[in-house]
């Protein structure tokens, strides 16, 4: 969030010989995205690269006219001229100090400015001359009159996707893979190191499905059944035999896969509700935000949301979110009899103050304003550690629940990755129609679930 800041400028009369203003700035690649777009120059040395992105030598010296119109002269203030000499690069995550000295003053309105870019220990990146027409009267500007930027970008993915890399790949079996997006998707997070899929189904059609992708499937083991039921079953037993670590959903419908999953008989049962979680990197948000649950349990009772909670919880910690802030929501903030939600967020609540939930904090009700924004949160004068910095949203019911990932998906351009939790191993539960960037994402969720669950610490800190 950009702070409001009011600019007062100097006008040509006040200005003196010597008059000297600077501005400092993180250099963040978010920036060169921004650049990319408005100069047309997309050189990917801007936007990517092994040690981070280096900022395109114009966007370094542009940096320039930020002091210049901002601050001496400030508003107002026209460009007549400028050179640049460019001595080093920026890269993202430098700190920049940006100055301006007066040079000399010309008949009115010209002044002559010196100019130059540095880095904050002193490594002088650009430097030059500046004329510019000075203002001759009084001029101040709101930068809250500027509407502010959210560049769209997935970096909470990526780092799933980076701590993932130091994973074995996770040995999946994948139930009837037999079209181009559910083979697709296990194929991707094959080629990526993520899983190592054993496909189960009708060979015929999972060969067919791998020639419309132009794909091979050397070195693949794939296993012949006879229909999606047996093929679901057959997924289901090689996790219990040992032979699998996870179950992937392809071709079939979830209530097929799941009847095996949660059968009594050499299911996957663990004392826990199964729940669905999605994990959303969401443009313009801190972090990822996990929701539950979207795709299981159409009207959970108290009971039942004890176990969405605390499934919800598991997955954040797996991910590396150390004591997940858990929001519950509902339509207000109060409790409110006639509301039911709101009094069985307040019992969650409770029940996590006396350790019936464990690992996070857990709060409600709450308001998806309140939950999402600490603004709002501190207008309605509610005081918590969860209001306002949300990692997880329990919502009252699934309908509410698939509302909220299908408008950040389809409004806020979130891309989201699922999973079920609550048996004895990940299920990675996606939709027939995602694409295969959302199956990559779920299989990493996925691989970083089930090293929590056995290793009882996440990967970065496993790392350290």
């Amino acid at each position: 969030m950009t702070t409001d800041t009011l600019a007062v400028n100097k006008t040509w009369a006040e200005l003196k010989i010597g008059d000297e203003a600077t501005l400092r700035r993180l250099c963040v690649a978010d920036d060169f995205i921004v650049f990319a777009h408005t100069s047309g120059n997309r050189n990917p040395i801007h936007l990517s690269g092994d040690r981070g992105a280096r900022a395109p030598a114009m966007w370094v010296g542009a940096l320039v006219s930020s002091v210049l119109g901002n601050v001496l002269p400030g508003p107002g203030t026209l460009y007549r001229d400028q050179n640049l000499h460019f001595h080093a690069a920026a890269e993202d995550g430098d700190e920049l100090v940006i100055g301006v000295r007066v040079k000399e003053k010309r008949a009115e309105p010209e002044v002559v400015f010196e100019t130059w870019v540095e880095r904050a220990d002193g490594t002088r990146l650009c430097d030059g001359e500046a004329i510019v027409a000075a203002p001759s009267e009084r001029v101040t500007f709101s930068s809250a009159e500027i509407p502010g930027l959210i560049v769209q970008r997935h970096r909470h993915f990526e780092a799933l996707l980076r701590q993932v890399e130091k994973l074995p790949p996770l040995v999946t079996a994948v139930a009837a893979p037999e079209e181009p997006h559910s083979l697709g998707g296990a194929l991707l997070a094959a080629r990526e190191g993520i899983i190592s899929p054993i496909l189960i189904g009708d060979r015929g059609r999972i060969e067919n499905a791998a020639r419309q992708l132009g794909e091979s499937l050397a070195g693949i083991q794939v296993v012949q059944v006879a229909s999606h039921t047996a093929a679901a079953a057959r997924a289901v037993a090689m996790v219990n035999e040992g032979t699998a670590q996870a179950v992937m959903k392809g071709h079939l419908h979830t209530d097929e896969l799941l009847r095996h999953v949660v059968k009594r008989d050499g299911g996957l049962r663990t004392g826990r509700r199964l729940s669905h979680v999605f994990v959303m990197d969401v443009p313009g948000l801190d972090q990822p935000l996990l929701i539950s649950d979207a795709a299981i349990n159409i009207a959970p009772d108290l009971e039942a949301k004890v176990d969405i909670v605390q499934n919800a919880i598991d997955l954040a910690r797996a991910m590396g979110i150390s004591e997940p802030r858990v929001a519950i929501l509902s339509a207000v903030e109060t409790v409110n009899p006639k509301i039911p939600s709101t009094v069985e967020a307040a019992a969650l609540a409770k029940m996590a103050e006396r350790g019936q939930i464990e690992g996070g904090i857990v709060d409600g009700p709450l308001a998806m304003d309140n939950a999402m924004s600490v603004e709002a949160a501190k207008t309605k004068g509610i005081k918590s550690f969860v209001a306002g910095r949300a990692d997880v949203l329990v919502a009252p019911n699934l309908e509410a629940a698939n509302m909220i990932v299908k408008q950040l998906t389809f409004v806020a351009h979130a891309e989201g990755g699922g999973l079920v939790l609550g048996a004895s191993a990940p299920v990675i539960l996606t939709s027939r129609a995602d694409d295969e960037r959302v199956r990559l994402g779920s299989c990493a969720v996925a691989a970083l679930y089930w090293h929590w669950q056995n290793a009882g610490v996440p990967v970065a800190m496993a790392a350290e």
